[in-house]
């Protein structure tokens, strides 16, 4: 079925339950009516970031001054690149998957409807278009889909600066449309269905996504079970805090993920 034009877009609901829902997701929803972001104040599109290295260079100082700011220290430039890449395709991941979960709608994001902000990190987006399928198994290749479409001219614009290959920058993919779903789930309430939701979209062979979600249970020693997944690749947190690799990173032993849960 043809993506679906937005008159009045239903998207909008959507995108208010999901941003209440979903504190972490710093992004702004503009009507029709709104103003672009401009340029000028530090607004950059995604189809920008893609295909301009100026807008691109801008907004890697950005993440660079804010992981400086916030550690002490600037990291080093591929830390830095990954870092940036890592929060874009998260949040780009969220804004594609949180309506499909929450409505069964798949939004058609162009790259020209999304932007960052070079200084603060924060994203802004224009609604539009969205696809909806009576199959299950069709909606969710709608949403694989969508997310490569819209992702892979940034993967080709990040591969330098992030000194990783095209199979680690989509196993990167996957983990934050996996990481995205399961966050979903969590601030719902409802974080087994989230689960069993981000597995049958990343079941495994859905190339150019990589692996399957792949959620597992550690048992505490008070009988609890604790979900957990390991990140096909690493998103270089460890880089900036040592001390501090995320729970699901490959570095991250087992006994170590159930001392922090």
């Amino acid at each position: 079925m043809p993506a679906a034009p937005c008159a009045p877009c239903p998207l909008y609901a959507d995108y208010r339950r999901l941003l209440n829902l979903c504190p972490a997701l710093r992004v702004q929803v503009l009507g029709d009516g709104d103003p672009t972001p401009s340029r000028a104040q530090g607004w950059y599109s995604a189809a920008e970031l893609a295909t301009d290295p100026i807008a691109l260079a801008d907004a890697l100082a950005g993440e660079e001054a804010r992981i400086t700011a916030e550690h002490g220290s600037a990291p080093r430039p591929h830390v830095t690149a990954s870092r940036l890449l890592h929060h874009y395709l998260w949040s780009a991941c969220l804004l594609i998957a949180g309506p499909w979960y929450l409505a069964r709608r798949v939004p058609a994001i162009d790259r020209t409807d999304l932007w960052l902000h070079a200084p603060t990190g924060d994203l802004a987006l224009r609604p539009r278009a969205h696809t909806t399928l009576p199959g299950d198994d069709e909606l969710r290749a709608e949403l694989r889909a969508d997310v490569v479409a819209h992702v892979e001219p940034l993967l080709t614009a990040f591969s330098g600066a992030t000194r990783r290959g095209t199979r680690a920058l989509w196993g990167m993919v996957t983990d934050d449309l996996a990481s995205a779903l399961w966050y979903l789930g969590r601030m719902a309430g409802e974080e087994p269905a989230a689960i069993a939701a981000a597995e049958a979209v990343l079941p495994g062979g859905t190339q150019p996504l990589l692996g399957a979600a792949a959620f597992r249970h550690l048992h505490g020693e008070d009988g609890r079970s604790h979900p957990t997944r390991t990140r096909l690749g690493c998103c270089l947190y460890y880089a900036i805090r040592p001390d501090s690799a995320c729970i699901t990173c490959p570095r991250t032993s087992d006994e170590e993920r159930l001392r922090r849960l």
